[in-house]
């Protein structure tokens, strides 16, 4: 398989969904530098749910965000399938996301001037793959079959959070990352989320979720710790 950087690169036949290796993040903080990840490994399979825990500052976030291209580690690499999705441009890792990647953040998942159908509408179409049908089930599934309609500032904690979740999963994708998916939900819909992202792995995804929920760290298949962004 031809890579960006113009060399041929052989891809194994069953790879890994999900294949992070040895991740280094550096940020700076004034004269200060705080190493984020310190060589953090990570792979998750087809059907399998991964829960990150870890408490507040001891990298998660920024782990999910090297794995989802949406920032650049300074060391080590990621892979989706087989295909590297670190050390590309903005563009190519931007195209990745959109046909491979379901990206379920704390904030910033939705467009505040689209109403939720068309936030999720807006994923399928990034990712070449409207399907109406989809879109409906998907809310359905969610609970939020009668809030197609409503825009992001209409819409409460719990039903945004699940809004997020249904832009994350609009393009089908193979590899889910979400970033405490179900912090503001009660325990009741926690389990309907946790019930759909079963349901996508079952289908063949990779999902990795960090949380603080032991709700969460249960029903996953293995849980990895992180602290002072390193595996304990």
């Amino acid at each position: 398989m031809a890579d960006g950087d113009g060399f041929v690169h052989l891809v194994a036949v069953n790879p890994p969904r999900l294949d992070a290796r040895d991740l280094y993040r550096f940020f700076h903080a004034g004269e200060d530098e705080v190493l984020a990840l310190r060589g953090v490994s990570l792979a998750a399979e087809r059907g399998e749910l991964v829960a990150v825990q870890g408490p507040s500052g001891s990298g998660k976030s920024t782990l999910l965000a090297c794995i989802a291209g949406l920032d650049q580690p300074d060391g080590g690499r990621v892979r989706i399938d087989g295909v590297a999705i670190t050390h590309r441009s903005e563009a190519e890792r931007a195209g990745i996301r959109a046909r491979s990647i379901g990206v379920v953040f704390q904030s910033d998942n939705l467009i505040g001037h689209l109403t939720l159908e068309g936030n999720v509408t807006l994923a399928q179409r990034l990712a070449g793959r409207t399907d109406p049908a989809r879109l409906r089930v998907l809310l359905e599934a969610l609970g939020l079959g009668d809030r197609a309609g409503a825009y992001p500032a209409q819409l409460s904690g719990g039903e945004a959070v699940r809004a997020a979740l249904a832009v994350g999963l609009a393009n089908d994708p193979s590899v889910i990352v979400a970033d405490e998916p179900t912090g503001e939900l009660d325990s009741g819909t926690e389990r309907q989320v946790l019930d759909l992202l079963h349901d996508h792995a079952a289908a063949g995804a990779a999902i990795v979720v960090a949380t603080h929920s032991d709700g969460v760290a249960t029903a996953a298949d293995r849980v990895v710790r992180l602290v002072d962004g390193a595996v304990a």
